[in-house]
C-alpha cells in the first residue's frame, strides 16, 4: 500500500530510484557506504540494497513509525542497514562514500536546508556524490507558482488519490510546505560547498540534482 501511494504521489519513482543508482555508481566503490537521509519507507534504500549487493546503508528519517515500515520493506537486506531516529545531527558522521535526500529536503526552511546540506558534505568523503530529489516549482511571479500548484494537483487527481488527501496536499503547498525555485535549490547545493550540481530529473513539480564533495 505505502509503495503505491508513494507511486501516485511522484512521477516515475522507481526510475528515480534507479537513476539514483547510477549516478552513485559512477564513482563508489563497489562496497560503498551510503547515507540515506529522509529515508521514510524504505523504498529507496531498498532499491539500492537489491542493485548493489555490496552497499551498506545508514538511514536516518525522524518518524519511528516510517523506520518500522522501512524494516518491514527491507526484508533481509535489513542486515546491511543501520537505523537512526532523527534528522541530520543524529547521523552517523561518516565518512560515506555517497549520499541521498528523496522527497525530503522541501520540507525544511531555507536557513535549515542549508545547514542540513552542508553537514551532509561533511560526512562525505572527497569526490562523492550527494542525489537529491524533491518538489521545486517555478515561480517567478504568483500566477506561474499557482500555475504549476493546480498541474501538480492534476496529476494527484489523475493518478487516483482520494480528492481529499489531494486537497490537503495543495494546501500543504500553497502555505505549510517551504517550498523553492530551481534556482534557489541549486544555490543551495553550491553554497553548502558540492561542485558540479546537475539537474537529473524533472517532472512537473519534481526536481533532482547531484553534486560532488570537493576532493
Amino acid at each position: 500500500m505505502y509503495a503505491k501511494r508513494a507511486g501516485q504521489l511522484v512521477p516515475a519513482l522507481a526510475d528515480v530510484h534507479r537513476l539514483v543508482g547510477v549516478l552513485i555508481d559512477e564513482l563508489a566503490p563497489p562496497d560503498a557506504r551510503v547515507l540515506v537521509l529522509g529515508a521514510g519507507g524504505g523504498l529507496e534504500t531498498k532499491a539500492l540494497a537489491v542493485a548493489h549487493s555490496g552497499w551498506s546503508f545508514a538511514a536516518v528519517d525522524p518518524s519511528a513509525a516510517m523506520l518500522d515500515l522501512a524494516v518491514t520493506t527491507l526484508g533481509p537486506d535489513m542486515a546491511r542497514v543501520s537505523m537512526h531516529n532523527g534528522y541530520i545531527d543524529d547521523a552517523p558522521p561518516g565518512p560515506f562514500s555517497a549520499a541521498t535526500s528523496l522527497l525530503t529536503l522541501h520540507f525544511l526552511p531555507e536557513e535549515e536546508r542549508l545547514r542540513t546540506v552542508g553537514e551532509v558534505r561533511r560526512r562525505l568523503v572527497p569526490g562523492a556524490p550527494f542525489v537529491v530529489m524533491h518538489l521545486s516549482i517555478v515561480q517567478r511571479d504568483d500566477s506561474e507558482r499557482r500555475t504549476w500548484i493546480d498541474r501538480h494537483v492534476a496529476f494527484l487527481v489523475a493518478s487516483g488519490l482520494d480528492p481529499t488527501d489531494v486537497q490537503k496536499a495543495r494546501a500543504a503547498i500553497e502555505s505549510g510546505v517551504p517550498v523553492l525555485s530551481p534556482d534557489q535549490d541549486r544555490a543551495i547545493l553550491r553554497q553548502a560547498g558540492f561542485t558540479g550540481v546537475t539537474e537529473f530529473f524533472s517532472a512537473f513539480n519534481f526536481r533532482g540534482w547531484v553534486g560532488y564533495a570537493p576532493s
